[in-house]
């Protein structure tokens, strides 16, 4: 009967053990499972932390990105309104009948002539707006050398340059025969006039008036044709080229610069361009000690046209020299 006791009682010391182990086993585990916990959500805190820095950062960046853009944006539209201000577009000529353009000068009278030259004779006329403009007839064997030319579309490309000392082309006509060429009346009077024609016309050529002649008429274009009678001079003395881009019209055999040709022509380019512009400097100079404007003027008429400088380069030391007489 002890025995029997002794057995029962060993076998619920026993289950009792084993229970205890048990719920030792199932606490440790949910130990664990809670540390695991525990641990994840660190991690996927650390992670929206992260999540959340980086959403921040791109905000930010989005926002400076924008105020650039807007500042940008801004900025255009005030430079290209100031560009239209000082070069504002212009619209190509028109085409005029020649019933107008001979009421204008009233059947081309002999009385309205103000200048002839190898391409044709210019009249004053007044337009129908009752401004003065300058009309000038191309020779009638010009006309035919050139016939099946594009002349209107060439007068329309012409008329869209700009350059305050370029005579505008302000319209045309043409017929049968006939080639018109408005432009805007400046004034007749060219500085052939005063260094060939008129014998006290050197007189008013002083220093400062001839510099700013030679600095007026070294654009930074291809005129085609630099000679004294296609400068023209206002009451200022200010130059305007007249008959730019007209050298087409100009016979095959003397087309492009007819005074001042280098060996080496080459038609309407940069390299003859600045050589005509040469003799130009040396007739203004009068052989006074003007020891800058020489070295220009020899510079320009170079015997390579690799070694002449470019009219953008002359133009700015004239600019120059004009000041530095000025002040």
């Amino acid at each position: 009967m002890f025995k029997a006791q002794s057995q029962s009682q060993s076998q619920s010391q026993s289950q009792s053990q084993s229970q205890s182990q048990s719920q030792s086993q199932s606490q440790s585990q949910s130990q664990s499972h809670i540390l695991k916990f525990l641990a994840k959500e660190k991690i996927t805190q650390g992670e929206d932390i992260a999540y959340d820095l980086l959403l921040v950062i791109l905000s930010v960046s989005l926002f400076i990105l924008g105020i650039v853009l807007i500042i940008i944006c801004r900025k255009k539209p005030k430079k290209s309104h100031q560009k239209q201000e000082i070069l504002p577009v212009k619209s190509c000529v028109s085409c005029y009948q020649l019933t107008d353009i001979d009421a204008a000068t009233d059947g081309f009278n002999h009385r309205r002539i103000v200048g002839k030259g190898r391409l044709g004779t210019v009249y004053a006329a007044i337009s129908l707006r009752g401004e003065l403009v300058a009309v000038k007839r191309v020779h009638p064997r010009l006309v035919l050398s050139n016939a099946g030319f594009g002349f209107a579309s060439v007068m329309k490309t012409l008329s869209l340059a700009q350059h305050p000392n370029i005579v505008p082309i302000i319209g045309f006509s043409q017929a049968p025969g006939e080639r018109i060429i408005i432009m805007e009346f400046v004034g007749m009077v060219n500085l052939d006039f005063y260094l060939h024609e008129n014998s006290d016309g050197a007189s008013f050529l002083d220093w400062n008036r001839r510099l700013r002649i030679a600095a007026g008429v070294a654009p930074n274009i291809i005129h085609g044709c630099i000679k004294a009678s296609n400068i023209l001079l206002e009451v200022k003395f200010v130059a305007k080229l007249c008959d730019y881009g007209l050298s087409f019209l100009a016979p095959k055999e003397t087309r492009g610069l007819v005074w001042y040709v280098n060996d080496e022509y080459c038609g309407a380019c940069k390299e003859s361009e600045v050589y005509g512009f040469g003799p130009r400097l040396v007739i203004h100079s009068d052989l006074k000690p003007l020891l800058r404007l020489a070295k220009v003027a020899s510079a320009c008429v170079g015997n390579y046209r690799k070694d002449r400088p470019s009219i953008s380069q002359v133009a700015p030391i004239l600019n120059n020299l004009e000041v530095e007489r000025a002040s």
